[in-house]
């Protein structure tokens, strides 16, 4: 459903499980930083809401991010963490990198879902303008940070349901 039918920050409190057992990897793109820095901070809000102890938030940071896949597999491989959350922001602009930046992390963030045994959420804004890309990294839809904050609490718990 597109963000403007949706609030990026509004959801079923009732629906959320324990997280107070979780450890949680964030891995954020610098590049875009005014921006990527309030879905850091709206992930880990969020995160704490729910339980998640503030010491069992491994924030880690990329330049770019197209780097975000390869940030969150090494977060994957040297921590032991039940979710990772890639958070970035890709703003369109005259050429075609934007594609293939999309593309890319979109493909990697796939690829590392189907090769390990821990969920990988897609945290990434891909907008046209900067004020699309502000409205919804706590502006007037939300707080994308948020959004995947929440489902990585929820994939974690299905994974941990599923191993009983």
């Amino acid at each position: 459903m597109a963000t403007a039918y949706q609030n990026l920050s509004e959801y079923n409190t009732d629906r959320v499980p324990d997280a107070s057992f979780m450890r949680v990897g964030i891995v954020a793109s610098e590049w875009n930083q005014a921006i990527t820095e309030k879905l850091l901070e709206g992930a880990c809000n969020t995160l704490e809401r729910h339980g998640v102890k503030p010491e069992n938030i491994c924030v880690e940071h990329v330049p770019g991010s197209f780097e975000l896949t390869f940030g969150a597999r090494q977060l994957a491989e040297h921590q032991d963490l039940n979710v990772v959350i890639a958070l970035g922001c890709v703003i369109r602009g005259d050429t075609p990198h934007f594609d293939y930046v999309c593309s890319g992390v979109t493909q990697g963030i796939t690829s590392l879902n189907l090769q390990y045994d821990i969920p990988f959420v897609f945290g990434l804004l891909t907008t046209d303008t900067l004020q699309q890309a502000e409205s919804r990294a706590g502006g007037r839809y939300g707080n994308k940070g948020d959004e995947a904050a929440v489902t990585a609490i929820k994939m974690a718990d299905f994974v941990c349901r599923l191993k009983k």
